[in-house]
């Protein structure tokens, strides 16, 4: 008895130390590319190509200056907030709203609509963005940010909704009747009541969604056409078809594309476990 366990525990301790290693080697894996980007983005041209995977000799903190003019960073960071969170935002309560409609009224209309929503998460952007383009280009809607944020409602309210349509479900009707008894309006209800208990799903739509349209290319080069208009992931395209050869600015500017959505990520990170496990148990 005392053999097999002794078995036992050499077995569990190969098994943890197996797992450990795996561990590590995906990290490395993960986590090298980033540190390559991090430590580059601090070296001369010249040092880069002498080698580029040492530590800088000297940091280059001009890189991230000329990289910061040269993108119009300001520009192309405020366009991306402007555009990520109004769209996030509208979204997340236009999303919610519409769910609850689907799941409180018991319409057989609302039954249709809901699954003509779903059925359309299944269609490929590729399929639909020549003649979206085309469409909207007729209109005179292209260059035009608010155009690009009604795109994204469009494309982001589907899944919102079915995810909400989901959560919804497991509300308590008593709740809101209790809430119309004192005397609440539909809107008082909605707001004060259910969109609070819908705070975990909510939190998981705004960081996907957020993550979604703020690192987005294809969409904006298809709708933002004006240099002025363009988001941060268009402004960084553009600059490193210019400035090819110059490897250490490139990597700045690639640096400061990344920054913004590390540091949301960063804080927000707690929210979307936290919601996935509620998900879950759900």
């Amino acid at each position: 008895m005392r053999t097999a366990n002794v078995l036992m525990g050499k077995k569990n301790k190969l098994v943890s130390a197996a797992q450990i290693g795996l561990l590590s080697v995906l990290f490395l894996l993960y986590f090298f590319p980033f540190m390559f980007v991090v430590v580059n983005s601090f070296k001369s041209t010249k040092e880069f190509l002498t080698n580029p995977i040492a530590i800088p000799l000297k940091l280059e903190f001009s890189n991230y200056i000329t990289a910061f003019e040269k993108m119009r960073y300001t520009y192309a960071f405020v366009n991306s907030l402007i555009i990520t969170v109004l769209s996030v935002a509208l979204i997340a309560i236009c999303s919610a709203m519409t769910a609850h409609v689907f799941v409180r009224k018991k319409w057989k209309i609302n039954t249709y609509m809901f699954f003509i929503m779903v059925a359309s998460m299944i269609i490929p952007f590729q399929a639909i963005m020549i003649p979206l383009v085309k469409i909207y280009g007729s209109i005179g809607m292209l260059n035009n940010k608010w155009a690009l944020i009604y795109m994204y409602i469009g494309f982001g309210a589907p899944l919102a909704v079915f995810i909400y349509h989901g959560f919804l479900k497991s509300i308590p009707l008593e709740l809101e009747e209790a809430a119309m008894i004192d005397g609440c309006s539909k809107l008082q209800i909605f707001f004060k009541i259910v969109f609070p208990l819908l705070k975990p799903t909510t939190m998981t739509i705004v960081i996907l969604d957020m993550l979604w349209i703020w690192n987005d290319f294809l969409l904006p080069s298809l709708v933002l056409i004006n240099p002025i208009n363009r988001t941060l992931p268009l402004s960084t395209f553009y600059f490193f078809g210019t400035y090819t050869v110059d490897y250490g600015l490139l990597m700045a500017g690639l640096m400061m594309t990344m920054i913004p959505v590390i540091v949301v990520y960063l804080f927000l990170q707690k929210h979307i476990i936290k919601g996935v496990m509620q998900g879950s148990i759900k």
